[in-house]
């Protein structure tokens, strides 16, 4: 009793140990993902550039007092949709990849030149990492301000909205991804959404709510969106 209560186990400390390091080797074949046979999912994301743009300033006010000299506007646009993949993939039971990012905005011609040559250098450096950049325009008009009695002018981004909306048509009819994400809280696209989700119901069409823009209406319309 003594001999099986020790024997064996100075076998199983080396014996085995020698044979698993081989044999399971042939059972252990390299696990693809996805498996074979099974596409990736395929996402493209849509970046309505002011809304994202506002949501950083008001993130940047909100943050603590240690980190008040930091700023997210240089914003490494591509990392950040990248870094949302396997969440995505998740949903889906399959492994998501980046087909492309179109990001919106439009050049504030009415600012002050300093701004209008920043916001001009960060397009170029979104366009060198192949995003592709979409520019409306601002329209101005004369508001009148019952309180002060005067007319004042205001100016307005014009066409984001519209060039989102024409583009996420654009990209489900010629069945360019299966997945669209749309990062923006703007209830402007939801009848674009809405009408895009009955078109076309095996596609997927999720928001990432930029810091503060989480929206209910958005949410109920898209279930699987997420706040960034």
């Amino acid at each position: 009793m003594r001999q099986c209560a020790n024997a064996p186990m100075r076998q199983c400390a080396n014996a085995p140990m020698r044979q698993c390091a081989n044999a399971p080797m042939r059972q252990c074949a390299k696990v693809h993902w996805p498996p074979l046979g099974m596409r990736s999912l395929g996402v493209i994301f849509l970046v309505d550039g002011f809304n994202l743009y506002h949501s950083l300033i008001q993130a940047q006010k909100d943050a603590p007092k240690d980190t008040k000299g930091a700023t997210a506007k240089w914003l490494d646009l591509k990392g950040l949709c990248s870094s949302f993949l396997p969440s995505i993939g998740r949903i889906s039971g399959r492994r998501a990849t980046l087909e492309h990012i179109y990001y919106f905005s439009a050049l504030p011609t009415h600012r002050d030149q300093s701004k209008q040559n920043r916001h001009a250098l960060y397009v170029r450096c979104l366009e060198a990492t192949g995003i592709t950049v979409e520019l409306g325009r601002f329209k101005s008009k004369r508001i009148w301000c019952g309180k002060c009695k005067k007319c004042f002018t205001a100016h307005e981004e014009k066409e984001t909205d519209v060039a989102i909306a024409t583009r996420l048509f654009e990209i489900l009819h010629l069945d360019q991804a299966e997945t669209l994400v749309l990062i923006t809280g703007d209830t402007d696209l939801a009848p674009a959404v809405r009408t895009c989700k009955r078109l076309f119901p095996k596609k997927g069409i999720l928001f990432a709510f930029p810091y503060r823009r989480e929206n209910t209406e958005l949410s109920k319309i898209s279930p699987e969106s997420f706040t960034l």
